[in-house]
C-alpha cells in the first residue's frame, strides 16, 4: 500500500515536472517558429519558390500590445523536436525573437506614418479640388450675370467730389444760365400765313442720293423736302450712300432707317409733302436704265433754278434724280415771300427728322448717366476733322505724320479745284485770323478762366478727333471728367445699335509680284559696278492690324489706297456715334464749339447743334466764341497761360459772356445764317413774348427788336402758357440776386485767383533760381 502510494506520488511529480518543462519550452518554441516565419516571409518578398510559400505563410493572429503574431505551418515532427532545446539556445532564440518584434514594430510604425502622410496629402488635394470647383462655378455665375444683365456695365465712374453740395447750388447762373436777355424768344415753326394743303395731283417723283457725313446728310434732307414742296412732287425716302447695304451694314436696316425713324418722318410731314418709301414698280426698271434726268445742285442753288430749269423737265419725265454731295441743294437765305419754306425746314429738322427709337433710348440713358450726380454737364465738340483742317491749311498746328496727312488731303482738294490756294501756307497766321480751330488745350484754359471747376463733367462729342487722344491730354489734365460715348456705354449697348453684321473677308497681305526673267536681267544691267553686294533679305510680312487706318499706308506709298470693306463699315458706324453725340449735345446744360462757322461753305456739326439748341431753348448756355478775338488774347498772354493775370481772365470772361447774350446772337445771325439756315433759324422759326409779366420789354435790345416784325409775337394762347409756367417756376435766393451782386462776387473770385496765381509765380521763380546753374 505504501509502495503503491510512493509510486503514484513519484509518477505525479514526474508528470508535473514534464508539464512544467513543457510550459517552459513553449515560449522558446513560439520564438523559434516566429523567427522561421519571418525568414520565410522575407524569402517570399525576394521571389521564393512555391514550395517554401506553402511551408510558411503569414496569418492574421491576435494583436498583443501592437505586436504581430506569426504562425508557421510545418511538420508535426519538427514541432515536437522544438520542445527540447537547451537553455542557452532558448535564450538566444528569445533574444532573436525580441529583435524580430522590435523590427516588426518599427515596420508597423513606419507604415503608419506613411499612411498618415498619404492621408494628409489626400486631404490637401481634396481641399484644392473643392476650391478650384467653387472658383470655376463662381466665374461661370459672374459671366452669366454679366452677359444677361440689363443695360450692361458702365466702364467709367464720374467723379462727384464737388466742393459744394448737389442741387441748385451746383448750378451758378453765370455758368449754367439761363440767359435773361434771350428769354423772350421761343420756338414757333407752324405756318402763319395761309398755307395750302398738299395737292392731290402730283407732278412726279423725286429720288435723291446723299453723299457725305452726318451734318451734310441732315442739312440735305431738309433742303430736299423744301424742293419737293416747291415742285409739287412726291419725295422718295432719300438714299444715304454712307449707310447702304454695300457698305457692310446690318441687313436689318435700309439706308434711311439706319439713322432715322421712317414712319415718324412720313407722318410728321403728311400735311406738307407726300413721302413714300420707294418708286412704283413700273418706274424701277426705267431707273435702272437711267432714263430719268439727273441734276447735281450746289448748296447755293436758288429757287428760280428749280422753277425755271428743273420744273419743265420734271413735268415731262415724271421722275428726276438729285445727287447731293456738298451738304445742301438750296440756298440758305430765301426771299421773305418764302418764309413758309424756311419754317418747313425747321419742322423737318427739329420735329420730323427723329432718330430711330434705339438711338433715342440710348441717348436718354447717356444723359441720365451724365446727370446721375445731380450736377450739370457741358458738351464740347472740337471740330478737328481732316478735310476741314486741310481746307483751311492748319497742318502746322499738328506734329509728325498728322501734318503729312493734312497736306496730302489739301493737295487732293487743290487738284479737284475745291480750293484755289497754295499747298504750303502759314498755319499760325491762319489761326490768328480765326480760320483754324481752337485746340483742346486752349478750350480748357478758356473754361478755367470762365470759372468752371476742375471736376466739371465735359462730354466730348464728335466721332472723329484728328490727332487722337494725344491732343486731348492737356484738356483731360485740367478736367478729369472728360468722357465720350465709349465711356458712358457698354460694348453690348453700342453693338445693339449696329445690329448683326455679316463677317467681312480677311484682308490678308499679298506678297509682292514675282518678277520675270527679263525684268531681272534689266535690273542686273542697270545695277552699279561689279562686284555687287548681296541683295537685302526679304522684308517680313505685314500683319492685319498694321494695315488698318492711316498708318497702314503713309510710310509705304505716296498715294492713299482705296478704303477697305472694314473702313466703309466704320464710316457707317460713325453716323450712329454722331447721332448719339448730337442727341447728348442738344440736351446738354452748356455747349462750347471748337470750330463752328469755319467759312468752308459746308454745314458743320457744331453749327447744327447750336441752331437746334437755340431753337429748342433760346436762353440756354450756348457759347459763340470769336476765334480771332480769342487768338489775340492767347497771343498777348502766351508767357503765362496757366496762371494768367486778372485782366486777361476778365477779358476772356467778358468776351464769352457777350457771346451768350444778344450781341453774340446777332453776330451769329450775320456769320452763320448765310451758310446754313439751320445753324440760326431766326426769326422765321421763333416768336417773342415782349409783353410777358416776368420779363420786361426793356430786356430785349433794339438790335434784337430790329430782327423781328410786329407779326412775330407769339400767339396769345402760347403767351399765357409761358406766363403761367414762369409764375409757377420755383424761385430761390440765387435767382433773386441781381447781376450787379454776381459781378461783385466774380470780381472777388478773380482777385483771389489772381493773388494766388501771383504768389505761385513768385515761389516758382524762386525755386527755379535756386536750382539754376550759374554756369548756364
Amino acid at each position: 500500500m505504501d509502495s503503491s502510494a510512493e509510486e503514484f506520488a513519484t509518477q505525479t511529480r514526474t508528470e508535473l515536472g514534464e508539464e512544467t518543462q513543457r510550459r517552459r519550452s513553449e515560449p522558446q518554441k513560439r520564438n523559434s517558429t516566429r523567427e522561421e516565419g519571418a525568414r520565410v516571409c522575407a524569402s517570399n518578398g525576394q521571389g521564393a519558390s512555391t514550395a517554401r510559400r506553402k511551408k510558411a505563410k503569414w496569418l492574421p493572429g491576435p494583436r498583443r500590445s501592437g505586436k504581430v503574431s506569426v504562425e508557421v505551418i510545418g511538420e508535426e515532427s519538427q514541432r515536437k523536436s522544438d520542445r527540447f532545446l537547451p537553455s542557452s539556445r532558448a535564450r538566444e532564440q528569445r533574444n532573436r525573437s525580441l529583435h524580430l518584434v522590435s523590427w516588426r514594430e518599427e515596420i508597423v510604425e513606419e507604415r503608419k506614418e506613411k499612411w498618415l502622410k498619404m492621408l494628409h496629402k489626400s486631404n490637401i488635394k481634396l481641399a484644392a479640388l473643392v476650391g478650384i470647383t467653387l472658383s470655376v462655378f463662381s466665374l461661370l455665375v459672374h459671366l452669366f450675370v454679366a452677359n444677361y444683365s440689363v443695360g450692361g456695365f458702365i466702364q467709367y465712374k464720374l467723379q462727384d467730389d464737388y466742393p459744394y453740395s448737389l442741387g441748385h447750388k451746383s448750378r451758378p447762373r453765370r455758368l449754367w444760365g439761363p440767359v435773361t436777355s434771350l428769354q423772350v424768344l421761343h420756338p414757333y415753326a407752324k405756318p402763319r400765313s395761309p398755307y395750302p394743303s398738299v395737292p392731290i395731283q402730283q407732278n412726279g417723283f423725286i429720288y435723291a442720293k446723299i453723299f457725305g457725313g452726318f451734318e451734310k446728310i441732315r442739312s440735305s434732307i431738309c433742303d430736299l423736302v423744301a424742293i419737293a414742296r416747291l415742285l409739287n412732287a412726291t419725295l422718295i425716302l432719300p438714299e444715304i450712300q454712307q449707310s447702304v447695304r454695300s457698305k457692310g451694314i446690318s441687313p436689318r436696316f435700309k439706308s434711311f432707317s439706319y439713322l432715322y425713324d421712317e414712319e415718324q418722318f412720313i407722318s410728321a410731314l403728311s400735311e406738307d409733302v407726300v413721302i413714300v418709301k420707294s418708286l412704283p414698280s413700273d418706274l424701277k426698271e426705267a431707273r435702272k436704265r437711267t432714263k430719268f434726268p439727273t441734276i447735281s445742285p450746289k448748296p447755293s442753288t436758288s429757287p428760280n433754278f428749280y422753277i425755271r430749269d428743273v420744273l419743265p423737265k420734271f413735268k415731262k419725265s415724271k421722275v428726276i434724280r438729285i445727287i447731293i454731295s456738298d451738304g445742301g441743294c438750296l440756298q440758305a437765305i430765301l426771299p421773305s415771300s418764302m418764309d413758309e419754306y424756311q419754317r418747313l425746314r425747321c419742322r423737318v429738322a427739329f420735329h420730323a427728322l427723329q432718330f430711330r427709337s434705339e438711338i433715342r433710348a440710348l441717348g436718354s440713358k447717356m444723359v441720365e448717366r451724365l446727370r446721375a450726380t445731380g450736377s450739370p454737364y457741358l458738351s464740347y465738340h472740337a471740330g478737328l476733322m481732316r478735310d476741314v483742317l486741310a481746307f483751311h491749311g492748319c497742318a502746322e498746328l499738328f506734329q509728325d505724320v498728322h501734318t503729312e496727312l493734312i497736306q496730302y488731303t489739301r493737295k487732293q482738294l487743290i487738284n479737284q479745284e475745291v480750293i484755289a490756294d497754295d499747298l504750303v501756307v502759314d498755319s499760325f497766321s491762319r489761326k490768328r485770323n480765326g480760320s483754324c480751330p481752337l485746340m483742346p488745350e486752349e478750350v480748357g484754359l478758356i473754361l478755367r478762366a470762365m470759372g468752371y471747376p476742375a471736376n466739371t463733367i465735359i462730354y466730348m462729342a464728335g466721332s472723329e478727333t484728328f490727332g487722337g487722344q494725344r491732343i486731348l491730354v492737356p484738356l483731360r489734365a485740367m478736367y478729369m471728367n472728360l468722357v465720350d460715348h465709349t465711356f458712358l456705354c457698354s460694348k453690348k449697348e453700342l453693338s445693339s445699335l449696329i445690329g448683326p453684321e455679316y463677317p467681312l473677308p480677311l484682308n490678308i497681305p499679298q506678297p509682292p509680284p514675282v518678277k520675270s526673267e527679263k525684268q531681272l536681267i534689266d535690273e542686273w544691267k542697270k545695277a552699279g559696278p561689279r562686284p555687287r553686294p548681296l541683295p537685302p533679305p526679304p522684308a517680313r510680312p505685314f500683319y492685319q492690324h498694321e494695315k488698318e487706318g492711316w498708318y497702314g499706308w503713309v510710310a509705304e506709298t505716296d498715294r492713299e489706297p482705296d478704303p477697305s470693306p472694314m473702313d466703309l463699315r466704320n464710316q457707317a458706324h460713325r453716323l450712329i456715334w454722331d447721332a448719339l453725340d448730337y442727341y447728348v449735345s442738344v440736351e446738354a446744360d452748356a455747349f462750347f464749339p471748337g470750330f463752328n462757322n469755319d467759312g468752308s461753305g459746308w454745314p458743320d456739326f457744331s453749327s447744327l447743334v447750336m441752331g437746334h439748341r437755340v431753337y429748342q431753348t433760346t436762353s440756354g448756355v450756348t457759347y459763340r466764341p470769336n476765334r480771332q478775338k480769342l487768338a489775340e488774347l492767347f497771343s498777348s498772354g502766351l508767357d503765362n497761360l496757366y496762371h494768367p493775370p486778372q485782366n486777361w481772365t476778365k477779358l476772356v470772361r467778358d468776351h464769352l459772356n457777350r457771346s451768350l447774350g444778344v450781341e453774340g446772337f446777332i453776330a451769329e445771325a450775320e456769320s452763320s445764317k448765310p451758310v446754313s439756315f439751320l445753324s440760326h433759324p431766326f426769326p422765321e422759326c421763333s416768336c417773342r413774348t415782349s409783353k410777358s409779366s416776368v420779363i420786361p420789354d426793356h430786356a430785349m435790345s433794339s438790335s434784337l427788336k430790329s430782327q423781328y416784325r410786329s407779326d412775330d409775337e407769339c400767339p396769345e394762347w402760347m403767351a399765357r402758357g409761358l406766363a403761367m409756367a414762369f409764375s409757377n417756376a420755383p424761385t430761390t435766393k440765387d435767382e433773386d440776386v441781381e447781376e450787379g451782386e454776381l459781378q461783385e462776387d466774380d470780381e472777388a473770385v478773380r482777385q483771389a485767383e489772381s493773388d494766388s496765381g501771383n504768389r505761385n509765380d513768385v515761389s516758382r521763380s524762386l525755386e527755379q533760381d535756386e536750382e539754376m546753374d550759374p554756369d548756364d
